[in-house]
């Protein structure tokens, strides 16, 4: 998605220009991460990930760090928790420009894919990151209705390696 802005310049002092600069210059670089994250080693791998990302200058919000976890809001109903994380991670996907998706799994994780439809529907930009080599369509790694929604899929099966591309990509390119 293309955004123009038009800007009427105060040219009193350069202070006002600088503002203006930095304004600018920040959009469109804020990420709503999403992928699983019910382990430690996910939870270290979206970690991972999202610090080379914020290396680049993207803000990046990770849930599991960022929002709620049912786990951490004990005493609260099945109802409660259900609307506090769907409310708490939708408006997110509406602050954010960009979805990064972690897709491991057998099957990429099922809040994801949702979080992944919301941010395709709102012309959010949206990226994968695929280091698992199992996959649940035969002859085809990724679903077609997840994988056409992005823009690009870092993908390769050592997540080091992976990572070490991510990164590289960054720095010659936006997301």
């Amino acid at each position: 998605m293309l955004k123009i802005i038009l800007l009427t310049v105060c040219i009193c002092c350069f202070n006002c220009f600088a503002n203006i600069a930095f304004a600018v210059e920040s959009i469109g670089n804020k990420i709503y991460f999403a992928g699983p994250m019910f382990c430690m080693a996910e939870k270290e791998f979206n970690v991972k990930i999202a610090s080379v990302l914020k290396k680049h200058g993207y803000q990046v919000f990770l849930p599991q760090q960022d929002g709620f976890e049912a786990a951490m809001l004990e005493g609260k109903s099945e109802e409660e928790l259900i609307t506090l994380i769907f409310q708490k991670d939708v408006s997110e996907i509406e602050k954010a420009d960009i979805v990064f998706v972690n897709l491991d799994g057998r099957i990429p994780d099922e809040g994801a894919c949702v979080e992944l439809g919301i941010a395709y529907a709102k012309g959010k930009r949206c990226y994968g990151f695929k280091t698992d080599t199992r996959a649940a369509e035969q002859g085809l790694d990724l679903n077609p209705m997840i994988a056409g929604c992005m823009i690009k899929i870092f993908k390769n099966f050592d997540g080091e390696k992976a990572i070490q591309e991510l990164e590289e990509f960054l720095q010659h390119n936006k997301l």
